[in-house]
């Protein structure tokens, strides 16, 4: 599970690459469900949670950006 220190230090570019890659990985796991082939069910929510964690970042990023423009 990445850590919010770990995602703090990358760059808006590597979160959204990141980001871009946990949704592949999500879709993935979700239809490995629907097809009763997943093997790791647990992993289904660390990929929310972390997609959750960048989105909340990005948007911190946005906010305090717009308060120093």
């Amino acid at each position: 599970m990445a850590k919010t220190e770990d995602l703090r230090q990358k760059s808006d570019d590597q979160l959204a690459e990141e980001l871009t890659t946990l949704k592949r990985e999500a879709f993935n796991l979700r239809f490995q469900a629907a097809t009763n082939q997943l093997e790791a069910p647990a992993r289904i929510r660390e990929v929310r949670r972390t997609i959750a964690k960048i989105k909340t970042l990005q948007g911190e990023r946005t906010r305090s950006a717009e308060a120093k423009a």
